[in-house]
C-alpha cells in the first residue's frame, strides 16, 4: 500500500478539525526507546497515517513530539496541522487544579502549541506520582468527575486542545459529566473487538454524540495487560483464510465495521500497510454472524492496570 492512502475521517461533536478514523498508537510494553518510537512515527506517516494516539504514562509524548517536527522538517507533512494528534491525562494528576498544568506539561512534551484531542485516561485518581503498577490502596481515590470536567473544558477553552474526551468511561459516569458540562465528551476511547463489542455501552455513546474509539482491537496481544485470544481465534483464522486476508485484519475490519475510529499499535513497517489495508473488502452477512457469536470476555480491566482496590473494582463492574 503507498504513502498515499487515503484515511477516511470522522467529524467530532465541537471540534473544527476532522479526526483520521485509523490511529496510530504509541503505548508498548515494555516501553520502547526514544529512537524506536522516533523512527516508528515517522514510518508510519509516510506509510500514510496522520492521527497519532499518545499519553503521558505511555512515556512517548517526547518522541512522537520530536518525530512530529522531524517530519515537519523533511517535508513528509507540510506543517503540523496536517497531522491529529491525542494525548491523555494521567490519574496522578487529575485533581482538577492539576488538570491545566497538566496539559500544557504534554504540550511541551510534544513541542506543540496545542494537541487536538485531550483525553482523561481513566476514571480515577492516584494521589501520587508512580513508577509502578500496581499501587497502593492508599493512593487511589475517586475521581471528581465534575470537576475534573470543568478542568477539562478549561483546557479547550484556553486552546490547549481543539476537543475533550474520556477514556475507559462507563454510560454512568459519562452521565454524571453529562449532568453538568457545558462542553460533552467529544470521544470514549475503550477496548473494543470482536471479543470484547462493548454493545451496550456504544450505543449510549451514539446517542449521546460521542464518538467511539476503539483500543486493544487486536484484544492487546504481547502487552503486560492483554492476550491473543483475537488474534488465535479459530472463527477469525476460518474467515481470513477464505478472504485472502490475515486474522488480524479480519478482526480490524469487524471493528471499522462498527462505525467507530481504531488505534493500532505496530512499529513494524508491513504491519502498519497491513492494518491500513482494511478499507476497499467488506465482510459477508455470514463472516459478520459468525463473528457476533462469538464468547465474550473484556482484556484490560483497571484492576489488571492498578490492582484490586474496591474502588477499582467498582469501576471495572461498571458498564
Amino acid at each position: 500500500m503507498a504513502a498515499t492512502t487515503t484515511i477516511p475521517s470522522v467529524q467530532l461533536k465541537g471540534c473544527e478539525k476532522a479526526m483520521p478514523t485509523l490511529i496510530m498508537g504509541t503505548a508498548s510494553y515494555p516501553p520502547s526507546d526514544f529512537e524506536t518510537t522516533k523512527a516508528a512515527i515517522l514510518e508510519a506517516i509516510k506509510v500514510g497515517y496522520r492521527h497519532f494516539d499518545t499519553a503521558f504514562a505511555y512515556g512517548s509524548e517526547k518522541p512522537v513530539g520530536e518525530a512530529i517536527a522531524e517530519a515537519v522538517r523533511l517535508g513528509l507533512v507540510r506543517s503540523r496541522d496536517e497531522l491529529f494528534i491525542t494525548t491523555k491525562l494521567w490519574c496522578s494528576f487529575a485533581e482538577p487544579s492539576q488538570i491545566v498544568p497538566a496539559c500544557k506539561m504534554s504540550l511541551r512534551n510534544l513541542q506543540l502549541d496545542y494537541v487536538d484531542l485531550y483525553l482523561i485516561h481513566w476514571p480515577i485518581r492516584l494521589t501520587e506520582m508512580i513508577s509502578k503498577t500496581p499501587v497502593a490502596r492508599e493512593i487511589v481515590r475517586p475521581l471528581d468527575v465534575k470537576g475534573a470536567w470543568a478542568a477539562m473544558e478549561e483546557c479547550k477553552k484556553l486552546g490547549l486542545t481543539k476537543a475533550i474526551g474520556v477514556s475507559n468511561f462507563a454510560t454512568k459516569t459519562i452521565e454524571e459529566i453529562l449532568s453538568s458540562a457545558t462542553v460533552p465528551p467529544a470521544v470514549n476511547q475503550v477496548e473494543l473487538n470482536p471479543l470484547w463489542r462493548q454493545e451496550k455501552l456504544k450505543e449510549f455513546c451514539k446517542k449521546k454524540g460521542i464518538h467511539f474509539t476503539a483500543y486493544s482491537p487486536l484484544g492487546a496481544n504481547n502487552t503486560k495487560w492483554g492476550d491473543n485470544r483475537v488474534v488465535d481465534n479459530e472463527v477469525l483464522a476460518e474467515i481470513a483464510k477464505s478472504r485472502g486476508k490475515t486474522t488480524a485484519q479480519v478482526a480490524l475490519r469487524w471493528v471499522y465495521e462498527q462505525g467507530v475510529s481504531i488505534v493500532t499499535k505496530s512499529f513494524n513497517k508491513e504491519r502498519m500497510k497491513e492494518n491500513l489495508d482494511i478499507l476497499d473488502w467488506y465482510l459477508s452477512e455470514e463472516d459478520t454472524e459468525k463473528i457476533n457469536q462469538l464468547p465474550q470476555r473484556k482484556g484490560t480491566t483497571l484492576a489488571s492496570v492498578l490492582g484490586p482496590h474496591d474502588i477499582v473494582l467498582e469501576l471495572d463492574a461498571l458498564v
